[in-house]
């Protein structure tokens, strides 16, 4: 392969850097302070080398040429560099990880598993907070998918047996590439080696700007390469194990599911389900006769997954046990136009397709719509959930700046898979895939289909009969018997199951024609020639079609979703005096909605503490009574870190007037509010619709306080709050 350790220079040849309905893309001059507009910037780029190529065949001067080429050369470096400080400025990312991982463990966002035994890695338990925060997120979720597509929900079981997984692939292909230290024994996984060792060579400051695009070419190829391909660039980069510094082995695969044995003779060999897709795809059958067998129609499953990860690490985002919200949605491949598609027709995504990733490196923002019609996105079922999918960031708190969708590169595609693209959330540790969506055609219904010898045929009703044309395959068995010995069986498994989706049947049939095809049962391939197939032609009226349903499947990683929501929530406040941590969760996903806070230890202040708590209970709002002697401002500090959204603040004027102060967490703006209003007020502050209203406008109503917070305590009154030193109060 060609080396791209060292710097290189291709003068002739061009890509425009472009960046469609995003507007200008500028970066700031460092010694001018004046705003460089990379499109500009690349165009004059295009301009100049197809000047170049003018001059070269009409047979200008070599000096001439030669000028204009040091002056290429000179715009591409200006280009990259600019392009360089544009992607490491476009996220400033402030968080400070040592803050928020201390504020996740002790606050029992997220602690170790097993912790007082020593842990295990890639093993984690959410606290009471962890475990509220993901309970709002999978409720949010099944509204929004589950109730508002009209999915058919199902719990299926977590163990499974070893046929069901061989027929899927997961027991031959479901592996990540591993090499060992040849010292200690130590293992590594492959791809993520290069990725870290690339994403130090890039931050080193080492790389020159015009090499940084290739080495991330190569980065976002890593999990795409064969053993022997990855072998040879771990050697390229003198990669070494990192622990040690020693040797490494090469790259072999190792299978990522966990074993067991079902039953007391051992002799039924299975796996924990290392995805929840499987048992909605051999519940098919079922599923159809349950929608009175119409199609389009989608499947839907929340629970757990499990996979032997070869080197779990940062959190959350590559564990061994972890929760899947995944859906499948059967529809004719023929028709696979979405009903609801214009709902979401304006919505803009930003799109890093698989052209961009291996040239530009550039990021598209383009509408739904206009994605579809250029072909970008395969199809309108297939974006309408990728529109989907992004609607549900936002209503849970995701920044919505850091989101975009990477297409699968063709490396990275399965041979069956039409489309595939992967939802990516900035974070601390770069862009995190998050949820996948994949046109996986017809192969999954139709691999089960021949391992068992159910049919997993839908059948459309047509208005009128129509004349239709239909292929028969007819192999010569003598032939294929003395080809392929003994491997005719599955030879013939898989010409029966081509021979069930017409489509791909006819496009088997015109490759035929040429010479060769081959023909895949999703583990072997085989080369077949036209002396081992006839292919039989007549014409029928039919009333009912039949066809095998494709496949779209969005499928959502929900602690990779948590990690990514608390990181996007995570905020500290502009305070001199101390560093006050602030979880800005949505109140949606808010683990407690409301905290209830009396102003002073005092008796009577108590009767109003168990009313209110009662009346948020029985109204299902989430709450939380902190009733401890310290000042109210330390008090909301603790709940500030909690990412409880409102505060209820029971003081004197309480006792006259039944009143309370109502505290949002963001702004710590405040308004006085009846104690019999609280609980439909604080429902409407904790909708969860697509357009929320903000607090402003929902407590417009209500008598605004003054407040005043920071490392003193305070006093209410029923018009403001002063401050005054602690020794005063």
């Amino acid at each position: 392969m060609t080396s791209i350790l060292q710097p290189k220079f291709h003068f002739a040849e061009t890509q425009s850097f472009s960046v469609v309905d995003a507007g200008p893309c500028k970066v700031a001059d460092e010694e001018t302070d004046i705003g460089v507009d990379v499109g500009a910037l690349s165009a004059s780029c295009t301009r100049l080398a197809s000047s170049i190529k003018e001059m070269k065949k009409a047979g200008a001067a070599p000096e001439k040429i030669q000028s204009a080429v040091d002056e290429l050369h000179t715009l591409r470096n200006d280009l990259a560099a600019a392009t360089v400080a544009l992607e490491s400025d476009e996220f400033e990312n402030s968080l400070n990880r040592k803050l928020f991982d201390e504020t996740v463990l002790r606050r029992m966002f997220v602690v170790p598993a097993f912790e007082i035994h020593g842990g295990v890695t890639g093993l984690f338990d959410l606290g009471p907070p962890g475990c509220a925060l993901k309970a709002n997120v999978v409720d949010i979720w099944r509204r929004h998918f589950v109730l508002e597509e009209k999915m058919l929900e199902m719990e299926c079981t977590c163990l499974t047996p070893e046929p069901v997984l061989k027929t899927s692939g997961h027991v031959d292909r479901f592996t990540d590439l591993m090499v060992k230290d040849i010292e200690t024994g130590d293992c590594y996984r492959a791809d993520k080696l290069l990725e870290d060792h690339i994403d130090a060579l890039l931050n080193g400051g080492t790389v020159v700007p015009t090499t940084a695009e290739e080495h991330r070419k190569v980065q976002r190829q890593a999990d795409a390469y064969s053993p022997e391909e990855l072998g040879s660039i771990l050697v390229e980069y003198a990669i070494t194990a990192p622990a040690t510094g020693n040797q490494l082995t090469a790259p072999f695969a190792f299978n990522l599911m966990f074993g067991t044995k079902i039953g007391p003779s051992g002799t039924l060999t299975g796996y924990l389900r290392p995805e929840t897709a499987q048992g909605l795809f051999v519940n098919f059958r079922r599923l159809l006769d349950y929608n009175n067998g119409r199609v389009p129609f989608a499947a839907a499953q929340i629970g757990l997954g499990f996979r032997n990860e070869i080197a779990p690490k940062n959190g959350l985002l590559r564990v061994r046990e972890f929760t899947m919200a995944e859906i499948e949605h059967f529809v004719n491949p023929a028709e696979k136009e979405h009903p609801k598609f214009a709902s979401v027709r304006n919505i803009v995504m930003k799109l890093f397709d698989r052209d961009a990733q291996l040239g530009t490196g550039r990021i598209a923002e383009l509408t739904v719509g206009a994605a579809v019609s250029a072909g970008t996105i395969a199809n309108e079922t297939l974006a309408y959930f990728m529109a989907r999918t992004q609607l549900f960031m936002v209503k849970i708190g995701m920044d919505l700046t850091k989101l975009r969708f990477r297409q699968h590169l063709a490396t990275e595609m399965a041979h069956y898979a039409a489309d595939c693209w992967d939802l990516e959330i900035f974070t601390a540790y770069g862009w995190i895939e998050c949820v996948g969506h994949a046109d996986r055609a017809c192969y999954d219904l139709a691999v089960h289909s021949a391992a068992t010898g159910v049919q997993t045929e839908a059948f459309k009703q047509l208005d009128t009969p129509v004349e239709m044309e239909s292929v028969t395959l007819l192999p010569d068995r003598k032939t294929i018997g003395l080809t392929f010995k003994k491997d005719q069986k599955a030879v013939y498994a898989a010409l029966d199951a081509l021979q069930r989706d017409d489509s791909k049947l006819r496009a088997f049939e015109a490759t035929l024609s040429t010479g060769e095809a081959v023909l895949h049962d999703g583990e072997t391939a085989w080369k077949l020639t036209p002396d081992m197939l006839a292919f039989k032609r007549s014409k029928k009226l039919v009333q009912v079609v039949k066809f095998i349903p494709s496949v779209i499947e969005p499928s959502f990683g929900i602690g990779r979703i948590l990690h990514a929501l608390l990181e996007h929530s995570f905020h500290q406040r502009d305070s001199k005096d101390e560093q006050r941590v602030v979880m800005r969760l949505a109140p949606p996903v808010a683990p407690i909605k409301c905290g209830i806070y009396n102003l002073q230890t005092n008796v009577k202040f108590m009767p109003f503490v168990t009313r209110i708590e009662k009346l948020l209970t029985d109204a299902g709002i989430t709450n939380k009574a902190d009733t401890s002697g310290q000042s109210v401002g330390k008090r909301y500090a603790r709940a500030d870190e909690l990412g409880t959204p409102f505060g209820v603040t029971v003081d004197f004027d309480t006792l006259i007037d039944h009143s309370v102060t109502l505290r949002e967490r963001d702004t710590m703006a405040q308004v006085r509010v009846k104690i019999s209003a609280l609980p439909s007020l604080l429902e409407e502050l904790c909708d969860f619709s697509d357009h929320p209203k903000p607090w402003a406008s929902i407590t417009s109503r209500f008598q605004r306080v003054c407040c005043v917070e920071g490392p003193i305590r305070h006093q209410v009154t029923s018009r403001c709050i002063f401050s005054r030193p602690a020794e005063l109060i």
